[in-house]
């Protein structure tokens, strides 16, 4: 039935669209810089966007697009100021099939997310996603539990706060906005990677940066503000 349709599907979401971006994503990091990775990466709100109006699901209107046009602005001028060295053109093919990768991985769990709550499917990607690199680490004998008890507390952080949280987060915003909202929602994640650089680390952002950070900003002040209707005129 469509239960079992849509359990196969949020199976399928992890081992291959999540296994898949993370994949690529953390291959191409090895030989290119982060900030260029991520700017290559958040291509996808653009490509989530033109996908969910190709398939009409959605119509291409004038916020759509202000939003669109502000938030990749911005995340362009953040990330493409600490952006350095050389283009590896097959890491950054690796870095664009991520951005495609998720694109695929959003559109197909929009409607997933319509049959089923959000903590449920998040479970499915997670078991999904852990079979594949189990299977993969497994298979390339990279599995490696040398490392000290410390180590166990960042990962049990990292898979609870920054995995489970986000993909429930993310899929509860999803069924509540739509896709391009929410792919275009989503860009807030590199401006607050950099502003917790900044906390942690004393990573200095530029004046030019800090007004890339104000146009993301500004486009989820525009997705989110409530449309203007028409007060109806009282009778005569």
């Amino acid at each position: 039935g469509s239960g079992r349709r849509a359990i196969g599907i949020g199976l399928a979401l992890g081992a291959v669209g999540y296994a898949a971006q993370s994949g690529l994503f953390f291959g191409a990091l090895q030989r290119m810089d982060a900030s260029l990775l991520a700017l290559l990466l958040y291509t996808y709100p653009a490509w989530v966007t033109l996908g969910a109006v190709a398939l009409g699901r959605e119509r291409l209107s004038g916020r759509r697009l202000a939003a669109l046009g502000l938030a990749s602005g911005g995340l362009a001028i953040v990330l493409a100021g600490a952006a350095s060295g050389s283009l590896d053109a097959a890491r950054a093919a690796m870095g664009l099939g991520a951005s495609l990768a998720y694109t695929v991985y959003i559109l197909v769990a929009d409607r997933t997310g319509l049959v089923m709550p959000a903590l449920g499917l998040s479970g499915l990607v997670c078991a999904g996603a852990a079979a594949t690199f189990g299977v993969v680490g497994l298979a390339a004998g990279q599995l490696d539990f040398g490392f000290q008890a410390e180590g166990w507390l960042w990962l049990a952080l990292m898979a609870v706060v920054s995995t489970t949280v986000a993909i429930v987060a993310f899929f509860a915003g999803l069924a509540r906005v739509g896709p391009s909202a929410a792919a275009i929602l989503s860009t807030f994640e590199p401006v607050v990677t950099v502003a917790l650089a900044f906390a942690v680390f004393g990573e200095q952002l530029s004046p030019l940066q800090l007004c890339g950070a104000a146009l993301v900003l500004a486009a989820a002040v525009l997705l989110s503000a409530p449309r203007r209707v028409a007060e109806p005129v009282p009778p005569a």
